[in-house]
This record gives C-alpha cells, structure tokens and sequence, in this order.
C-alpha cells in the first residue's frame, strides 16, 4: 500500500565531512530545526534515512491547532500558530496554510462543559475560542445532521498540507545553506571525551559538535544502542482522502466518529476520530508499566491486536556495529497497510451526519505510525549523559502543527539561547526523575 504523493526533494551528493549540527530525520519536526538552525549561521546537515517527510509528517490528519491540546503544549502551540501565518513567505513555498477554523463537536452536556472549562488554557493568548450550541452548530455548517449537544470552535485554528509542509521546510533550509541527505541513513553517534564529536552515517562520517534526533517512531531504537532509554510506542492510524467535493464543511470538524479536513484540492481527509491500533510488540513489555496510565485513561480508543508486527520488531537488532547495515537501511519508510474497515466506518458515519459525502469518491488510502510517550507529551531536551545530544520526538500524534515551534525550541536548546517557551515539561528525564507522570485533557 503505498503512502502518500509527497513533493519530491532531491539530496544532495556530497557528504560533507564536517559541520556544526547533525539532524537525524527528515520529517517536520526535523526539517524545522534544521531551518531554524541554519538561519541562526550554523552548518547543517540534515541525515533523512528514506525521503524528506514520508512518514507521518505526511501521513497525518493536517492539522494545525491549539484547540483541545495538552495545556502543557499551549504556549508553544500558540508560537507556532505565529510562525505558520508567515511560513509560506519565509520559506518561499507553498504549504497549503489557512486559519479556517476547528470544531470539536460535544455529544452531551459533560462534554460540553468539559470543554468549556479547557478553554481557560487560552487566557492571555488573543485567541478566539467560543463554544457553540447545537443551533449555532447547524447554522455554521449547514445540511449537517449530527446530533451533539454543542461544540467548541476555535476560528484561529488552521490546515495545512502533510504532503507539502515538511519538503518546503527542507527545501528553505537547504536554501539558507544546510545540506540535506536523503537515503542517508545515520548509523551511530561518535564520542570524544564522553561528548559528541560526529555521526556515522551509511555514506561515510561526519565531524559535529551537536546532534538532534529527530526520528519519529525510530527514535527510541536510536536512542536505545547508545544507552538512552526513551520510553516510546506507536500507534497506527489510518486515513483516506477523497477527490475534489463541492459543499462539504469549510471548518475541520472533531466528532467521535470520525475527523475531516478539507484539503486544498478541495477534497477531504477522512478519519476516525477515536480508533487507534496498537500492535503488541517486544516494546510493548519493556514499557508496559510506564504505559500503564495511559492505558487506563484510554483503553476504549486502542484497538490491541497480536500479529507479525510483534515477530518483525523482534528481529530487529538492539544493537549493530557502525561499520554495518543498521536498522534503518534495512527499512527506509514505515508503510503500514491501513484498516479499511476502519476507514469505512468513519467515511459511513461521516455519510450520515453530512449527506453531501454520500457523493464523495476516495482517491486513496494510508495508514501511518504516530511515535508516542507515556504521558502524550512530546520530548524536547538535551541528553544530560551526553553533552552535545539532544532529542526532539514522542509527539503522540500532536506533532504537525506544533512542529515548528518545536523546531525553534531545539534550535533554542542546542545554541543556548533562551527558550522561546519554558522546555521543563518537555524534559527527557521527566520520566526517570521520579517525576509523576500525568495524562491532562485533551484529545
């Protein structure tokens, strides 16, 4: 099942022999560092292992947006709310931007108050954000038949294009000087002095100072062979898109089941708004009791299933020699074949809270691994026991939008300015620390 049409770039040949900071990771998160980076006058390299963001950088929903996030996100979604409405003009690129708003519809009046009360995340921030009624509802999307019992609608929210945003980063950033290798996956960090002195990558080594992981659902594996325990799972997601419609929702709308954006073709990403499968994996032990909150708190969303996902992971080595074939030169793109009866389920849904879908055709289909972490919080940090690594992952299926600031953030960490936001929350040793790790609401 191949995954979706993503704007090609093209890496460049040479390998540079030295630079300031390594990038591992091609997708928003890293693309964004490596921009913000290299604007800053530093020499970059950003090392992709398959193609600039074919993962879930381009797989996911196309989201942008601060409504209903983890309150410990807010501030730096606010940034990248900010950084968003000029990306197209600094990066010189097309990638799909617009403030058209978010609705998350409430079924009952416990929803509704529960999400009236996540709106004081907001003060301070000039952001609008306003609770419908069922009514207003109706009037703001007519033809609509879903039954609710109101909505939050935050019009500052927007959409962008996965399929775009990630290549006009990398492309911007190459543009300001970083090289960007793609199919250049990094085997392994090198070490002077217990600090970081260079990578080693599939085409040769690289001298650096600093390091930013940046590897989405590969990232604890990384992580993992040089002593660095990052407590991390995936989860699959499935989405299709359908061709052009006309008089479907201008708003991206949350329901349970299922979640639209209308895309700048004029078609729609269509998902569930609450399934997800997790594939029972060897990880899955290793971090059960880290995991374990969270699954208390969101068992009834998480379609568990046993399959050969758990012999593949098995196979994979946790440690290789820098001098061999490593993990991710033997597996360049995670494609997971999608759930089409998950798929089916939500466009019928769709179908019949908004009759004009009953036209719509699907174009295609994909599924995706969203990387998360115990406490659906991303990690934004330096590594303590290494001076000179740093990891920006775990995004839990939030990393889109935020991805960014997220990226202003670890250029802050790594050239020792001051954090556009406080990065405590975002701390890797939060989850050793004897930290309590808690799961706050959001969706």
């Amino acid at each position: 099942m191949p995954g979706p049409y993503i704007v090609p770039v093209h890496g460049d040949e040479e390998l540079p022999t030295v630079c300031d900071v390594v990038v591992i990771g091609g997708g928003i998160v890293g693309a964004s560092t490596a921009l913000e980076l290299a604007e800053r006058g530093l020499r970059v390299t950003l090392c992709e292992k398959g193609g600039i963001g074919h993962e879930q950088s381009s797989r996911n929903w196309g989201w942008v947006r601060i409504s209903m996030r983890d309150p410990r996100e807010v501030p730096l979604m606010a940034e990248s709310l900010r950084i968003w409405d000029g990306l197209d003009a600094r990066t010189g690129r097309d990638t799909g931007f617009k403030r058209a708003g978010i609705i998350f519809t409430c079924a009952n009046e416990k929803e509704l108050a529960d999400h009236d009360r996540w709106r004081s995340n907001l003060e301070g921030y000039q952001i609008e954000s306003r609770m419908l009624s069922a009514g207003e509802f109706g009037a703001l999307l007519p033809g609509s038949r879903l039954g609710m019992a109101g909505a939050l609608y935050t019009p500052a929210d927007g959409r962008a294009e996965p399929q775009r945003a990630a290549p006009a980063i990398a492309e911007a950033a190459r543009d300001k000087g970083a090289t960007i290798l793609t199919e250049c996956a990094v085997r392994g960090i090198e070490l002077s002095a217990g600090a970081i002195s260079g990578v080693v990558t599939e085409r040769g080594p690289i001298a650096c100072q600093a390091v930013v992981l940046a590897g989405g659902a590969w990232s604890s594996l990384f992580s993992g062979r040089f002593g660095i325990d990052l407590p991390q799972l995936k989860v699959m997601n499935s989405v299709l898109r359908t061709k052009p419609l006309e008089g479907g929702p201008e708003q991206t709308v949350w329901a349970k089941d299922f979640a639209i954006r209308k895309r700048q073709d004029g078609g729609y990403t269509v998902a569930s708004g609450y399934d997800n499968i997790v594939d029972i994996v060897p990880a899955s032990f290793r971090y059960a009791k880290d995991f374990l909150p969270a699954l208390r708190s969101e068992w009834k969303s998480l379609l568990f299933r046993f399959g050969s996902r758990f012999l593949d992971e098995a196979r994979i080595p946790g440690h290789w020699s820098l001098d061999e074939a490593s993990p991710f030169e033997c597996n360049r793109v995670l494609d997971p074949v999608p759930s089409k009866k998950r798929q089916d389920k939500a466009l019928a849904d769709l179908m019949a809270a908004f009759p004009i879908f009953a036209k719509a055709e699907i174009a295609q289909r994909w599924a995706g691994y969203i990387d998360v972490t115990p406490d659906a919080v991303p990690v934004i940090s330096d590594v303590e026991s290494i001076p000179g690594f740093h990891i920006a992952t775990g995004f839990s299926g939030h990393g889109f939008g935020i991805g960014p600031a997220a990226g202003r953030l670890m250029a802050d960490i790594v050239t020792g300015r001051p954090p556009i936001v406080d990065p405590k929350a975002f701390r890797l040793s939060r989850f050793r620390d004897g930290s309590k790790i808690e799961l706050i609401s959001g969706v």
